[in-house]
């Protein structure tokens, strides 16, 4: 399996980092607009630990490009994005966080309640099924594939309906085993921790209407941080580009945060 997608000629100075854990591919349409100004490289994620993900991700940046690169992460990719920053600061010129996970536990306590109160009763119903089988280890790809989808429906202000999840390769081992580790990072107080040990320039886009809280990711970063903003994309959910009335405001910030 080719690890890396490029899009455009070298020099690459672009790299993004999908979500999941376990959602190789879904940075695609991200990939594919940027292309039109930029060339840029999507990183597929295989590992199923944390250190190897970094290290994974360590050999796929070295194999293109000896500089450092802008590295945009989503969603647990911005997790990944700020621990791989922490390690190997000379390999990041900037860090891009979007719709990052809270990095405190405190902030975190109400995200499943708000986004099961968002779905219809059927759905929530599904979805309460769905996450029983993958908090018991039961589960199956395409089982995480469909809570994904309930999810994203949860956690979305107003979707756009062309939008296809068809390029996502969906692999509940690496969620399964990554989000373990990720979560006891998270209770522990060593994600803040990382996290305070980049030396690059962060910026972090953020919906407000986003489950995910945007304080969990604003207070401890700016208090951890020298350089670091926050955008906030209004009517906008967890997943800016699928967003009808955010898409082309996120879009046009990212492009500034990248030239």
């Amino acid at each position: 399996m080719d690890t890396i997608r490029k899009y455009g000629n070298a020099p690459y100075t672009i790299g993004l980092l999908h979500g999941g854990p376990g959602a190789a591919g879904e940075m695609r349409p991200v990939a594919e607009e940027l292309s039109k100004n930029f060339s840029v490289l999507e990183f597929l994620q295989t590992k199923e630990s944390i250190d190897e993900q970094i290290e994974e991700l360590y050999q796929q940046i070295d194999s293109v490009t000896e500089e450092p690169i802008t590295l945009v992460g989503f969603s647990w990719g911005a997790w990944l994005g700020g621990l791989f920053a922490s390690r190997f600061p000379k390999k990041i010129k900037k860090l891009i966080l979007i719709s990052s996970g809270a990095l405190d536990n405190k902030y975190n306590k109400d995200l499943m309640t708000i986004r099961l109160e968002r779905l219809a009763t059927r759905e929530r119903g599904e979805a309460n099924n769905l996450l029983f089988k993958l908090n018991s280890e039961q589960s199956s790809d395409n089982d995480l594939k469909r809570f994904g989808e309930l999810m994203e429906k949860a956690d979305s202000y107003c979707i756009l309906e062309d939008l296809s999840t068809d390029a996502v390769d969906v692999n509940f081992s690496i969620y399964n085993k990554v989000w373990t580790e990720a979560v006891s990072l998270r209770k522990t107080g060593e994600l803040k921790n990382v996290f305070a040990q980049i030396q690059c320039p962060v910026v972090a886009f953020h919906g407000d209407y986003d489950s995910h809280p945007i304080e969990g990711v604003n207070a401890p970063l700016s208090a951890l941080l020298k350089d670091f903003k926050l955008i906030q994309l209004l009517k906008c959910g967890h997943t800016p580009w699928v967003e009808k009335y955010a898409k082309d405001v996120f879009y046009e910030h990212l492009r500034i945060e990248l030239i």
